[in-house]
């Protein structure tokens, strides 16, 4: 962003531009994404634009940043709100968690996990990553008596990266015969199963 908006007129403005981006990105993609077309969906100028931003990447990079901190939260929420309990419960609640806050914007993932460069959104998924396995991390050392797995980093690894790849592809490909419940039951069994292993 070029600057920081100061007034509240600048913030709604630079909020239109990002809303604006965030439509343009879902609707016709990473490829036809350009500042003239957010310009227009914001209903302003593209000179009015180049005020808040220098270019298309600009706005990529908030909203992809936006997107992942939406999809960390929630699942970060979910975690914190379930640090007392174990069992399949918690683990399916918790991955019930991530897919309700990918399904929240579907088109938005497909585009972010199919259409836009590997490096483009690599650090921000691996920063949400990094903080559901630190969350997870953490609870398996403070709860040693729910795994035999020798290193909890080494577990929260594999769990974390195991449900985040089954519930995007889950969203995305939407499988016939496999309903949330399914998915559900397997994540419980296979994290359950790993888990006590």
């Amino acid at each position: 962003m070029r600057k920081a908006p100061q007034q509240a007129r600048s913030r709604v403005m630079v909020e239109r531009i990002i809303a604006a981006g965030r439509a343009v990105l879902v609707e016709r993609g990473y490829d036809a994404f350009s500042t003239n077309r957010v310009a227009t969906t914001a209903g302003i100028s593209p000179g009015s634009l180049y005020q808040y931003f220098p270019d298309k990447t600009a706005i990529l990079d908030i909203v992809i940043d936006r997107y992942w901190e939406e999809v960390a939260e929630r699942v970060a929420a979910s975690l914190a709100d379930r640090i007392g309990s174990f069992g399949p419960a918690m683990i399916r609640e918790t991955a019930d968690a991530l897919v309700v806050a990918l399904e929240a914007d579907r088109e938005l993932l497909r585009v972010v996990s199919e259409e836009l460069p590997i490096q483009r959104s690599r650090d921000r998924r691996a920063a949400l990553e990094r903080r559901v396995r630190e969350l997870t991390s953490t609870y398996l050392m403070a709860r040693p008596d729910l795994t035999r797995r020798p290193s909890p980093a080494t577990t929260a690894w594999v769990v974390v990266l195991a449900i985040e790849n089954l519930a995007t592809r889950w969203v995305l490909d939407q499988p016939a015969g496999i309903d949330r419940d399914a998915l559900l039951d397997e994540i419980v069994a296979l994290v359950g199963g790993y888990l006590s292993a």
